[in-house]
């Protein structure tokens, strides 16, 4: 009992002074859409080459497989409708000319930069990444519903929804691995956005000072273990 008390506290020292960067919901619905979208891409990759196959065989079978690939779908459609309402107003739009000039230096990202471009929230490879999933997961979602539905549908359109599923396969494939990069050994401090929510100080000033810096000017800034600052005109 005194040692759980002791590993609580423990737990409450290390965050005091973090900064809250996500919510409980965004990071339900990140989660959602991350798992989603991964069991789709290796339940369709057994689908789809002869040599994956042994993935349906863990599963049941190729039948088994195209049952959990459709209706893992179906919640890939639910989670990615909530992302692309959540985080269009600041992901899905950019800021001009600031993210044009931080494309520029490619934020420091793959060489030394001084003093990189101050963005907000998200920075451009952050937003063309939300906008390639948002993009290239709509054609998913119509080509597979497509597809699960052939005879509903003019043979020569279902045709046309397989390259097109599989431009979609290949495009998200890719930018899943390099915002999973980019989320952990290649940014570190990124993470804990979202696993628990809470990041450093540091780190916001290094990633996202003009964000940290708006949300100080206010007054919704939220650190843990202080009181919420209340600004000029409030109250």
């Amino acid at each position: 009992m005194r040692t759980a008390t002791t590993r609580r506290k423990g737990v409450r020292n290390m965050r005091k002074g973090l900064i809250k960067a996500t919510d409980a919901f965004e990071r339900i619905v990140h989660w959602s859409l991350a798992i989603s979208c991964l069991i789709l891409c290796i339940t369709g990759l057994g689908m789809m080459f002869h040599s994956l196959n042994f993935i349906g065989t863990l599963m049941g079978g190729l039948k088994s497989l195209k049952y959990v690939h459709n209706f893992t779908g179906l919640f890939f459609i639910l989670a990615l409708i909530f992302t692309i309402r959540m985080w269009w107003r600041e992901a899905g739009i950019f800021s001009m000319p600031e993210d044009l000039e931080w494309m520029m230096c490619a934020g420091g990202y793959l060489w030394h930069v001084e003093n990189p471009p101050k963005v907000g929230k998200y920075n451009p490879g952050q937003k063309a990444f939300f906008l390639a999933v948002a993009f290239f997961g709509a054609i998913m979602v119509i080509t597979g519903l497509i597809m699960w539905f052939p005879s509903s549908f003019p043979v020569g359109l279902v045709r046309w929804m397989y390259p097109l599923h599989a431009l979609g396969f290949v495009v998200i494939f890719a930018f899943f691995f390099v915002h999973l990069y980019l989320g952990t050994i290649g940014s570190p401090g990124s993470l804990p956005a979202m696993l628990h929510g809470w990041v450093t100080r540091a780190w916001l000033e290094k990633q996202h000072p003009k964000w940290l810096h708006e949300m100080e000017e206010s007054g919704q800034l939220v650190v843990y273990g202080e009181e919420k600052k209340v600004t000029h005109g409030q109250g």
